[in-house]
């Protein structure tokens, strides 16, 4: 038997039935938390992982705190708070989701409405309830199996991943607004075996009717609330829509919308209508993955219209190469593959590497006959891998290697910015793309750009001139041509070897045909490269002022004001009638009007010019906003408000909206921090006396805990964005992150039963080879993630799950020795803080992880997590102090 005994201690072990039970209700907290990441993503702008794991272990924290206060009212009627908690679990999953959908909660007016605030509460508070009850479940049981903690701690963690495996495989046969069937399956399995176990059949009846409640909630009522600034959304409304395609599994829900309403030319030129006779009719599908889009479908268009083709950005760099090989490094839509078709190219291999969307493409017989089955064209090879793995592995060279629109709605989300890695804009992936260039290819990069002011594509040029500069810093200026669109396309071109005179000027021909604004090769003209530091100030007098105050000018670009001359500096070495040739009718009236310019394109030119010459630190520290290079390691176009800007944009959010997920992030480990030293002091505050006054060791149980909180989930959070290098989908990286997580420490817990009597030694070994893990991966894991992303992809899964193992399985030990140590010297009342000071400052780590890996780098976790870890090594000396004897105090 389990339970309470009859002197108020607790019996060895949990039996069978209750294990079980424990196990499949952990496996349904688990998979309702998956379950509510997918909701987010679909309804929002991102999984908000992060956030939801926040959420779920504030639940413990809170419940590990009111227990640790209210123990004995629990302790003398836990059946009963385990009857009830079991019952209610259900209709509180489906419930808070379905409540919390129907509250009116949109981030991206989180800084402009005031109410967004309350909603956002509601929404978190909603969430929050059956977290609370599922914590309140798993804690009795913990409490009731304390004297064998690694056993049951097993059983929790085990069932957590079993719940992982459980949803993961279910977003392969439902659509995301049904996922919550998962969990309830686990639950009322769960609470079966529960209730049965307690020889408790007169509550059968009441448990048929909380999942009969469950399933009517979760079937009657919204479960998905799709935002009404998304662009599926926008396609819905459309008079003629109709959904062609649908298709749900882990890389995200799939639609696809015919409309004669899409008009999804990326780029096109205003040219287009006066020197084409005839424009292509409902030339697009659009593409919508989990509501984000769209990403233009083309139909193959007929000879006659082909011309269309010319007057796209993208078409370029065909103007230099004629029948080219090209590389596409993400066949999305097809729109870069049918350029290339278009324009002569004599071979063109596609990457992608999303299976879904192939088999949109090219399994639909509405979508294969609308693109002209173009992904089975003779011409056409498909790799089915993300194009930034392929281009490091390929073994042949390209003429032309083209990255364009790899976002649909370009490098910053509609309406904000959460926290999205882009890797596939990193350094590294640029000079890949340039090692795969054959002398004289030219790599082309277009990106969707509709900033105001500039801040991804500030970013991304920075990007591409860094790695152009390492590749060849001798010819950086020579090798590059840049032009956009306004609140458009920006498009930059790598040659490599260098552009000849003869080339610029034809490129430069074509811009001038086309309205596109040629940002480089400019000619600078007296004074205006000093002009840099004004325009400088002048953008950031847009928000603060020329004190550091708002200006009442701010309502927006472009305005002009004066600006002083400054120093110069050398020019590219170019044909100097060059500029002619590029930017017609510029002279030295032109120059000093320019000089006095903050449009988007002076500010590109201006910017170009100074990273060409490697001045990065100019352009980084004058800009109003952060412009350093993106590498694997800071793979984010996000955190463009600096650091020690914050405060100053306290009072003026509205003017960073497109910064609600960065800045969400500060506002939620601001508020975690404050809530875990809160739940960390209550108890000690409501017990002081009775329970801690003569306790010793104290303090070592905060510092072990408290960093085994952080250090674990900080490493779950990294090792989700850092698998993204070789899974390349967010859903399921998490998915497979969490799962295997959860299951190997679950082993860990485990097998550590073994090592209480010598935990001491044990604690030191295991700690200590935690840390060398962790400093080995921060070394040596990215370019390994890089090798296994050329594997298939259920390898891929499997080589992560492998180098996962090491370290969560060594993880498993701690928590579960530190619990096992508290029960073996009696040290009850700290049992329960112990586990609340842990899930509180999981809360801390779920926030910091992401900021972390914005500011310094996805590495730094992996050194927070070793030093956390390195930390909790030291106090496990101090929680093993016995108490002092009573007869000696």
């Amino acid at each position: 038997m389990s339970g309470i005994a009859g002197n108020g201690r607790t019996t060895e072990r949990l039996p069978l039935g209750d294990t079980l039970a424990l196990a499949l209700i952990s496996g349904a907290v688990i998979a309702y938390e998956l379950f509510v990441m997918r909701v987010f993503a679909n309804s929002g702008w991102s999984h908000f992982g992060s956030t939801i794991v926040s959420i779920a272990m504030l639940g413990f924290g809170v419940f590990s705190t009111v227990l640790c206060i209210w123990k004995r009212a629990f302790k003398e009627r836990m059946t009963a708070w385990m009857n009830a908690g079991v019952i209610l679990f259900g209709p509180a999953m489906t419930a808070a989701n379905s409540l919390a959908q129907s509250v009116p909660f949109n981030p991206i007016f989180l800084a402009s409405d005031a109410n967004q605030k309350f909603y956002l509460g509601c929404y978190f508070l909603l969430y929050f309830i059956p977290f609370l009850i599922g914590a309140m479940l798993l804690g009795l049981f913990f409490l009731m199996g304390q004297r064998s903690f690694g056993k049951v701690y097993f059983a929790n963690m085990c069932g957590s991943g079993l719940g992982g495996m459980v949803l993961f495989a279910a977003m392969y046969y439902l659509l995301p607004e049904r996922l919550y069937l998962a969990p309830l399956g686990l639950w009322a399995a769960g609470a079966l075996l529960w209730l049965v176990g307690r020889g408790k059949p007169r509550l059968l009846p009441a448990l048929a009717v909380s999942v009969l409640v469950s399933l009517f909630t979760g079937h009657a009522f919204v479960q998905i609330n799709v935002s009404p600034y998304k662009g599926v959304s926008y396609a819905r409304q459309f008079p003629d829509a109709r959904r062609v395609y649908l298709s749900a599994s882990p890389f995200g829900l799939l639609e696809v919308y015919s409309s004669s309403y899409f008009h999804f030319a990326p780029g096109l030129s205003d040219a287009a209508t006066l020197y084409l006779d005839e424009m292509p009719e409902q030339a697009f599908l659009g593409m919508y993955i989990d509501g984000d889009g769209p990403i233009g479908i083309m139909k193959k268009l007929p000879d006659r219209q082909k011309e269309y083709i010319r007057f796209l950005p993208l078409s370029m760099p065909y103007l230099l190469k004629k029948e080219p090989e090209v590389l596409v490094m993400q066949f999305g839509g097809g729109i870069s593959t049918n350029v290339a078709l278009a324009m002569g190219a004599r071979k063109v291999t596609v990457a992608e590497g999303s299976p879904m969307v192939i088999r949109a493409v090219r399994d639909s017989e509405f979508i294969a006959d609308f693109t002209g089955r173009v992904l089975e064209n003779p011409l056409v090879e498909l790799v089915p891998s993300d194009g930034r793995i392929h281009v490091g592995q390929r073994r042949e060279a390209f003429d032309i290697v083209d990255l364009s629109l790899a976002d649909s709605t370009g490098l910053s989300m509609p309406g904000g910015s959460p926290i999205h890695e882009k890797y596939t804009y990193t350094k590294e992936t640029f000079l890949e793309c340039i090692r795969a260039l054959r002398d004289g290819g030219v790599l082309s990069v277009t990106v969707w750009n509709k900033e105001d002011p500039p801040k991804s594509a500030l970013k991304l040029l920075t990007t591409i001139i860094k790695a152009a500069g390492e590749a060849g810093p001798e010819r950086t200026g020579q090798s590059l041509f840049i032009a956009h669109t306004y609140l458009s396309t920006l498009t930059a071109l790598y040659k490599k070897g260098g552009f000849t005179a003869e080339e610029f000027r034809e490129l430069g021909r074509y811009c001038a045909k086309m309205s596109f604004e040629v940002v480089w090769p400019w000619e600078k003209r007296d004074g205006l490269a000093g002009n840099l530091a004004a325009v400088f100030d002048a953008y950031r007098s847009v928000y603060f002022g020329p004190r550091g105050v708002a200006g009442p000018e701010s309502a927006g670009f472009p305005i002009s004001v004066g600006s002083p001359p400054g120093e110069t500096t050398a020019a590219v070495n170019m044909p100097g009638d060059l500029c002619a040739a590029i930017v017609p009718g510029a002279d030295a009236s032109a120059g000093e009007a320019e000089a006095q310019d903050l449009s988007a394109g002076n500010l590109y030119r201006l910017v170009v010019d100074r990273l060409i010459h490697g001045d990065f630190k100019t352009v980084s520290d004058g800009y109003v906003f952060n412009t350093d290079w993106l590498t694997n390691d800071r793979p984010y176009f996000a955190g463009f408000v600096k650091p020690a800007d914050i405060a100053d944009f306290a009072d003026r959010l509205e003017a960073i909206s497109d910064e609600w997920g960065y800045l969400l992030l500060w506002a939620t480990l601001f508020l975690s921090a404050s809530l875990g030293s809160i739940l960390l002091l209550l108890p000690v505050a409501f017990g002081w006396k009775a329970f801690f006054g003569r306790r010793r060791g104290k303090l070592g149980i905060v510092a072990y805990f408290l960093c085994l909180g952080i250090g674990y989930i900080v490493i779950e959070i990294g090792m989700i964005s850092k698998v993204l290098l070789c899974l390349g989908n967010a859903t399921v990286s998490v998915a497979v992150l969490i799962t295997g997580m959860l299951l190997f420490s679950g082993v860990g817990s485990y097998v550590s039963g073994r090592f209480v009597s010598r935990a001491s030694g044990a604690i030191f070994v295991v700690c200590s080879s935690i840390v060398g893990i962790l400093l080995l991966y921060a070394v040596g894991l990215d370019p390994l993630l890089a090798g296994v992303g050329t594997y298939p992809y259920w390898a891929r899964i499997l080589a992560c799950l492998a180098i996962l193992f090491p370290p969560a399985f060594l993880m498993g030990f701690p928590f579960a020795l530190g619990m096992a140590t508290l029960s073996e010297l009696g040290k009850e009342e700290f049992f329960v803080w112990a586990w609340g000071i842990n899930g509180s400052f999981s809360v801390v780590g779920a926030a910091l992880a992401p900021l972390l890996s914005v500011l310094f780098g996805l590495s730094s976790i992996l050194f927070v997590s070793a030093a956390a870890y390195l930390v909790a090594l030291v106090s496990f000396r101090g929680l093993r102090k016995p108490d002092v004897p009573a007869a000696v105090r």
